[in-house]
């Protein structure tokens, strides 16, 4: 089968990156993979990531820190004839870990995505599609959250580096006529979710018969997206940004457009699991907002996008996932 589009996937290991990469291949498109595997959690779980698409005849591997100035020509290399998309998915990812290490932060989420623009520049490519995220929406923002919104006042440095990196977006659109989107996701949730988000957390403990940590009431709320749904409206953007004209940015969020509490998401796995959840009940820290809660009629319109996987059965494929040993199918 030969491949109708070559695309470069940045942060092709991770969670999302990875469930992509499989995505497109399956679609007969050729993806050319980059991930730095930041120490952020274990290298193995990235690998095993990977093992699928590490299979496939169309899939390129490469192993590269964005910021590394050899990458531009490593990656023309692999593309050959030359590639049409760049997905960058590629972040250092945590709410709270970023208070932790700001700079590092703006480093591996600002710099890096200009220097991941400048690579789509030099190869040529004016279709750019940025992964963000609801955290650039804060608390100030009212309920459901429109990409109109102005706002903004993330409370995190990882909130505030992925607004700053959409703004890059819009500057190398409007400077060097690309096309970008910025997609922000909402609280993604699925099978190879990163360990330190809730819902393998809390999965994760109630199997080990350890008690749950849970921030404040329980009473915060966060707008779950299931990852295959997020999936599908990543695949739709990469049509959509090669219909917009050159020189313009868009911003759509990809959400559920329901909000549900952390106590509403344990329920879900205890459910899931058929087992009971002990909790205790600690000091919220900061850096976390309050709600998150989309408004997606923007991606409707553009994109066809339809949220199709509830909380509940979202949490009941985790846990399957899961007590299979993390392993895809």
């Amino acid at each position: 089968m030969v491949a109708t589009r070559t695309i470069v996937v940045t942060g092709v290991a991770g969670f999302i990156g990875s469930s992509l990469a499989e995505r497109l291949l399956e679609g007969g498109d050729r993806v050319i993979g980059v991930d730095n595997f930041d120490p952020f959690y274990a290298r193995a779980a990235k690998e095993l990531n990977l093992r699928r698409a590490l299979s496939h005849e169309h899939f390129t591997f490469l192993e590269s820190d964005l910021r590394e100035p050899g990458l531009v020509e490593r990656v023309r290399a692999a593309a050959g004839a030359g590639a049409d998309i760049v997905v960058h998915l590629a972040a250092k990812a945590g709410v709270r870990p970023s208070i932790a290490a700001p700079l590092a932060y703006v480093e591996a989420n600002v710099t890096a995505t200009a220097a991941t623009l400048e690579l789509a520049r030099k190869l040529n490519i004016d279709r750019f599609v940025f992964g963000s995220s609801s955290s650039v929406y804060g608390n100030a923002a009212s309920p459901p959250f429109k990409e109109s919104e102005v706002n903004l006042v993330p409370i995190s440095p990882y909130a505030a580096s992925k607004r700053a990196a959409e703004i890059l977006c819009d500057n190398w659109a409007r400077v060097f006529g690309m096309r970008c989107v910025s997609l922000r996701f909402f609280t993604v949730v699925g099978e190879r979710q990163r360990p330190d988000l809730a819902l393998h957390a809390f999965t994760r403990a109630i199997v080990d018969g350890r008690t749950i940590q849970v921030f404040g009431d329980g009473s915060m709320r966060r707008d779950f997206t299931y990852v295959g749904d997020i999936l599908n409206g990543l695949v739709s953007s990469l049509d959509f940004v090669g219909t917009m004209p050159r020189g313009t940015h868009e911003i759509i969020n990809l959400g559920g457009h329901a909000s549900a509490t952390v106590l509403e998401l344990i329920h879900a796995i205890e459910r899931a699991l058929s087992r009971e959840a002990r909790l205790e009940f600690v000091p919220r820290p900061p850096g976390d907002v309050e709600l998150t809660f989309a408004d997606i009629s923007k991606a409707q319109r553009l994109l066809g996008f339809a949220p199709q996987v509830s909380l509940t059965e979202a949490a009941q494929r985790f846990a399957n996932w899961y007590l299979q040993g993390g392993v895809t199918p």
